[in-house]
């Protein structure tokens, strides 16, 4: 079996972007933005999530459709979690 290796350039790229996004994180986290300090937050961590499955867990390099499927899958189901729960979060009265 013959595995697409990722390049140390590659990893140390993707490392250096990581930190880079942690310390975005921490940041962000000191400015006031109202209700949308979540929505940077959540960008940022979708960003560095990506980042991982990408680089470290060998995604970019996936050949196989049923992998792919998978994944798509996983992401769709992601959706409908986040859905779900948004719609429980606004329709509550908050006292």
């Amino acid at each position: 079996m013959s595995e697409h290796i990722a390049t140390k350039k590659t990893y140390i790229a993707a490392w250096v972007a990581l930190i880079c996004l942690t310390a975005a994180t921490a940041a962000v986290s000191y400015l006031e933005l109202g209700p949308f300090n979540i929505v940077v937050a959540l960008i940022i961590a979708t960003c560095k999530a990506s980042l991982v499955v990408l680089i470290f867990m060998g995604v970019k390099y996936i050949s196989q459709k049923m992998t792919l499927i998978v994944i798509i899958a996983a992401i769709f189901w992601l959706f409908i979690l986040l859905a779900l729960s948004m719609t429980d979060y606004l329709t509550r009265l908050w006292r």
